[in-house]
């Protein structure tokens, strides 16, 4: 009797690791502030075309004159393919104007909503953006 109720427990166990397997691979977007959505002008330092999600990274002038590195997170690459977004859509020196919904804990960084760069190479959604090269 004690023996089938160890297996029981193990089937149990082994069932519940499996079932929560696909949860492991979702991110949640919680760290983001979904309420405030920020415009900011810079000039693209790098873009990581990576999974489980690209990153772009921007140099922003703040108003003192000083320089900000902003992270700014994608999609993955097999959707940003799919949307004609290859890993040189952005490249180091370009100019671009981002929208985005920035990391709650006041980190530069943020999740990317929109973007425009020269020669109206857009991602997302651009209302309100103006290309960089206007």
């Amino acid at each position: 009797m004690a023996v089938g109720k160890v297996w029981i427990g193990a089937l149990s166990l082994v069932s519940l690791a499996v079932a929560s397997a696909p949860a492991l691979s979702h991110h949640s977007a919680a760290m983001f502030d979904d309420e405030v959505t920020l415009t900011l002008h810079g000039t693209v330092t790098r873009f990581d075309y990576v999974n489980p999600h690209s990153w772009l990274y921007v140099d922003v002038e703040n108003e003192d004159g000083s320089v900000t590195e902003w992270g700014f997170e994608l999609d993955a690459p097999p959707r940003l393919r799919r949307l004609g977004i290859s890993p040189k859509y952005w490249e180091e020196g370009d100019a671009i104007t981002v929208k985005t919904h920035p990391l709650k804990d006041g980190r530069p960084a943020g999740s990317l909503v929109g973007a425009v760069a020269a020669e109206d190479r857009t991602f997302g959604d651009t209302e309100g953006i103006d290309s960089p090269d206007r």
